[in-house]
C-alpha cells in the first residue's frame, strides 16, 4: 500500500511536467531546495543530459534513483517549456540521537546493534518502520510478543532531528495450554514430563520452562523422538508442531502432532565390517542390545560408543560405526547390524565453547569424551552433546564440525543457558506428622562450576527437620561425587515411645560410577542423639536410654540402577547393597546391613506395576546392645495401614514401641490413569507385607513381640504437586497381632522410590 501510494504521488508529479515531454530538449538543469547535498550529487542519480530529449521513461528512472537514496523526503521535476529541468527536493533530516525509552529487559547495547539508523545518518519513514520491526523481532526471540514500539522525532535547528524508541515491552508470552494428537500408549502427562516446554502454573515464578521459545519448542520435538525411540518406536514421528498466538498476545497454546506407528522388538543383533583386519566375533561382548529386547536408541549409541572405543584400544582409531536397521512391519520384529568401516583421517583442532555467560568452560570440556588432537570420532562427539545436555544446565546445545586445512576440524559448541535454582515452599498435612511447613532452596550449578548446594527446612507439629548439602560433582578434577550433609533433627515420639528424640551430626561422601548404571558411595558419618522428655511412665527399656550418645560410623552403599527413569519409573528395575560399621570413636559399636530391590513393568502402556522388597539387619558388637535411635520400624510410609511403628516388640504396660534389630518389608503396587493426568494425578492399589525382628533384649513377662508377618491391602493416590509428591493411602491389615497398632488413612509429603 505504502509503494502504492508513492506511486501514485510520482506519476501525479510528473503527468502534468511531462505532458508535452517527448517534444522538448533539455537546455539547462537546475536543483532547487538543497541544504547539505551537493548539486553534483543529485546529478549523478538524474537520467537525463543537457541537449538530450526529455522522455517519460527517463523521468521516471531518474525520480525513482533520487528517492531511492534515502536522501530526500521529497522530490519533484518540473519540465518548462524553454528547456528547463527544475528538479525540486526536501532533504530528510539528519538524525543527532537516536534513544530508546521503556527497555527494561533488554538494556540499550542490545537494541543499538539491532537498529540500524545511527547518529548522523539521514532519517526516513521506511526506514524508521524497518528499525521497529527489527526491535519486534529481537523481543520476540526473548519471548515477549506483546511488545509495542512508537517511533517518535522532536525537531531540532538545521534540518536535525532526535528519534526516540518509545517501547512497552508488554509481559512474557507463557504457554497456557499443552495439546499432544496421536499419541495413544503415551499419555499427555507422560509426554509432558519429557520435553522442556511446560504449562504456565503458579509455582513455576522461577523457571523459564513455561516461556514460550519457538527453538525450545523444536528441541521439544527431538526430546519426544528420543523418548520413542528408547521404548521400540523405531518409526516415531512428530508430524508437526503448532504455535498458536492468543489474540492479546500474551500467550501460547501449543499443539504437537505425533505418529506413534508401530512398537518393535530387536530380533537379531549382528556387526560386519568393511575392514579386512577387524574379527567381528571378537566384539560380541560390546553389543548393548539382545533379541527379544524392546528396540531401544539409547543401548543403539552405548553400543556404538562400545564399539568405537574397543576398536581404538586396538589400534583403529579412525573407524565409524553405522547402524544398519532391518524393520519387519507386519510381525513389528528389527534386526539390528552395526558395520564398522574406516572413517575420515581428522584430528580436532579446537574445541570452541561460547554461550556460556556463567558456567564455566570446563563444566562443559570435562563432558566430552574427545579432547583437542584426538582423532576425529562422530559417536564420541554425540555422546558429548549427550552428556552436556544431561547436566540440565542449558536450554538448548548445539554442536557444529567446522572442517580445516591440514586434515584438522574444529568442534564448534554453542549453549544456552537456563536457571539452575528451584525454590520449593508449601503447607499442609500429614496424619504422621500433622501440620507442616517446608521451605527449600537448591542450585544445582553452584558459582557456574557444577556444585550443587541445596538448604532445606520442615516444622511440624511433632518433627522439625534442617538440611544443608554440597556435592562437588568433580572432586580433584576426577569423575568423584564429593559432598557434606548437615543434620538437625527434633522428633515427638510420645505417641509411639513416650520420649523426645534429637539427632544432630554431619556426612562426608564420596561417590562414584564404575558403569553408566553401577555406582558406589562411601560415608563417614558423625552424630548425636539425644533421648529427653521420657515420660515417668514410660517404658524401662526406654528410661534406660535417656540421656545423649555419640555416633562414629563409615558406610558404603552399592547401587545398581536399570530403571527407565529415576523420577517415573515405569520400566527395569534397580538393586541397592549397604553396610555400615559404628565404633570408630563415638559411643555406639554396631554393625548394619541394608538391601533393596526394585522391578517395574507396564502393562497395554498405561499400567505401571511395582514390586519391591527390603531388609536389613543391625547388631551390636563388644556386648554392646543397639540402642533405640538406630533400630528399624515399620508403619507410616512402610507398611501402609499399620501406624507409624504399629508393628514389632512392644511394652506390655506402657504400650511403648521398642523396634526391632531387623526388617523385611515387601509388598506389589500398581499405578494407573484416573483422568487427571493434566495434574498429576494417579491411582493405585497395593499389597504389603512386613516383618520386624525383635530387639536385643526379650522378656516375655514385660514385652509383647511376635515376627510373623504382617500383611495390608488397600488403595491410594499419589499427586505429583507443585509442593512435591503427596501420597494418600487407604490400608486395612489383614494378616496383624492383637497389639499392633493401626492406620486406616495416611497423607503424606515426600517421594518414594
Amino acid at each position: 500500500m505504502k509503494n502504492l501510494k508513492l506511486w501514485t504521488f510520482m506519476t501525479a508529479a510528473l503527468m502534468s511536467s511531462t505532458a508535452q515531454a517527448s517534444s522538448v530538449y533539455v537546455r539547462e538543469i537546475k536543483v532547487d531546495g538543497l541544504e547539505r547535498v551537493e548539486p553534483e550529487t543529485v546529478m549523478s542519480y538524474v537520467d537525463v543530459k543537457k541537449g538530450s530529449i526529455i522522455s517519460q521513461s527517463r523521468l521516471d528512472t531518474s525520480l525513482k534513483q533520487l528517492y531511492a537514496t534515502g536522501l530526500f523526503n521529497d522530490v519533484r521535476l518540473d519540465v518548462q517549456e524553454n528547456g528547463l529541468l527544475l528538479i525540486k527536493v526536501v532533504e530528510n533530516p539528519v538524525i543527532s540521537k537516536v534513544l530508546f525509552d521503556g527497555n527494561d529487559k533488554v538494556d540499550d547495547s542490545m537494541l543499538e546493534s539491532e537498529v540500524r539508523l545511527t547518529p548522523r545518518s539521514m532519517y526516513s519513514r521506511s526506514k524508521v518502520q524497518e528499525d521497529v520491526q527489527r526491535i519486534i523481532d529481537l523481543y520476540k526471540r526473548t519471548g515477549r510478543y506483546a511488545v509495542v514500539v512508537e517511533p517518535q522525532i522532536i525537531k531540532r535547528d538545521q534540518n536535525r532531528v532526535d528519534l526516540i524508541f518509545n517501547i512497552d515491552e508488554g509481559p512474557l508470552a507463557t504457554i497456557d495450554k499443552i495439546n499432544f494428537i496421536g499419541n495413544v500408549h503415551y499419555s499427555d502427562d507422560d509426554l509432558q514430563e519429557e520435553i522442556m516446554s511446560k504449562e504456565s502454573r503458579w509455582y513455576r515464578i522461577f523457571s523459564s520452562a513455561e516461556n514460550y521459545d519457538a527453538e525450545k519448542t523444536n528441541y521439544d520435538k527431538e526430546l519426544l523422538r528420543r523418548f520413542y525411540y528408547r521404548r521400540g518406536y523405531a518409526d516415531f514421528n512428530v508430524k508437526s508442531a503448532i504455535a498458536e498466538l492468543s489474540p492479546d498476545k500474551k500467550s501460547f497454546v501449543l499443539t504437537f502432532v505425533v505418529d506413534e506407528a508401530g512398537r518393535y522388538k530387536v530380533n537379531s543383533v549382528n556387526i560386519t565390517s568393511e575392514i579386512a583386519e577387524v574379527n567381528v566375533d571378537d566384539y560380541q561382548d560390546e553389543l548393548e542390545l539382545e533379541s527379544g529386547d524392546w528396540y531401544n536408541s539409547e543401548l543403539v549409541d552405548k553400543t556404538i560408543t562400545a564399539l568405537t572405543d574397543a576398536l581404538g584400544r586396538k589400534g583403529f582409531a579412525f573407524v565409524d560405526v553405522e547402524p544398519v536397521l532391518n524393520k519387519d512391519t507386519t510381525n513389528n520384529k528389527i534386526d539390528v547390524t552395526f558395520n564398522i568401516r574406516e572413517g575420515s583421517r581428522v584430528f580436532v583442532d579446537r574445541i570452541n565453547i561460547t554461550g556460556n555467560t556463567r558456567t564455566h568452560d570446563e563444566v562443559i570440556r570435562r563432558e566430552f569424551r574427545i579432547e583437542e588432537g584426538d582423532a576425529f570420532n562422530a559417536s564420541k562427539i554425540r555422546d558429548s552433546r549427550r552428556n552436556v545436555e544431561n547436566l540440565d544446565y542449558f536450554s538448548k546445545v548445539d554442536i557444529e564440525t567446522e572442517a580445516k586445512d591440514d586434515n584438522k576440524a574444529d568442534i564448534n559448541v554453542k549453549v544456552e543457558e537456563k536457571s539452575t535454582g528451584y525454590f520449593n515452599v508449601g503447607v499442609g498435612y500429614s496424619t504422621v506428622n500433622g501440620a507442616l511447613v517446608r521451605a527449600g532452596v537448591v542450585e544445582n550449578n553452584f558459582r557456574g562450576v557444577g556444585q550443587r548446594l541445596g538448604v532445606d527446612a520442615s516444622v511440624s507439629q511433632r518433627a522439625q527437620e534442617y538440611d544443608l548439602s554440597f556435592t562437588e560433582p568433580y572432586f580433584l578434577d576426577r569423575r568423584l561425587r564429593a559432598g557434606f550433609d548437615l543434620f538437625r533433627s527434633e522428633t515427638d515420639y510420645q505417641d509411639e515411645g513416650s520420649y523426645d528424640s534429637e539427632t544432630t551430626g554431619g556426612r562426608l561422601r564420596l561417590g562414584w560410577n564404575y558403569t553408566d548404571d553401577l555406582s558406589q558411595q562411601v560415608r563417614y558419618t558423625l552424630r548425636q542423639d539425644k533421648i529427653s522428655n521420657v515420660d515417668e511412665d514410660a517404658s524401662i527399656y526406654i528410661k534406660e536410654e535417656e540421656g545423649s550418645y555419640s555416633d562414629s560410623s563409615v558406610g558404603q552403599t552399592l547401587v545398581y540402577d536399570k530403571r527407565d527413569s529415576a523420577l517415573n519409573p515405569k520400566e527395569g528395575y534397580f538393586l541397592s547393597f549397604g553396610n555400615d560399621v559404628a565404633g570408630v570413636g563415638g559411643d555406639e559399636k554396631y554393625l548394619k546391613f541394608d538391601a533393596k530391590a526394585y522391578q517395574y513393568f507396564t502393562l497395554a502402556d498405561y499400567y505401571t506395576f511395582k514390586f519391591f522388597i527390603n531388609g536389613g539387619y543391625i547388631t551390636g558388637y563388644n556386648g554392646q546392645d543397639v540402642r533405640l535411635s538406630n533400630r528399624y520400624y515399620l508403619g507410616g510410609s512402610t507398611l501402609r495401614g499399620f501406624d507409624v511403628a504399629g508393628i514389632g516388640a512392644r511394652d506390655k504396660y506402657t504400650d511403648d514401641a521398642l523396634g526391632g534389630n531387623w526388617m523385611l518389608y515387601s509388598g506389589a503396587e500398581s499405578i494407573f490413569p484416573i483422568g487427571l493426568d493434566e495434574i498429576g494425578l494417579k491411582g493405585r492399589t497395593f499389597v504389603d507385607v512386613g516383618m520386624l525382628g525383635k530387639p536385643d533384649y526379650m522378656d516375655s513377662r514385660y514385652v509383647e513381640y511376635s515376627s510373623s508377618p504382617r500383611v495390608s491391602v488397600g488403595f491410594g493416590f499419589q499427586w505429583l504437586s507443585p509442593m512435591g509428591q503427596i501420597d494418600i493411602d487407604f490400608g486395612f491389615p489383614i494378616v496383624k497381632e492383637d497389639y499392633d497398632e493401626t492406620q486406616i488413612f495416611r497423607l503424606n509429603f515426600g517421594t518414594r522410590l
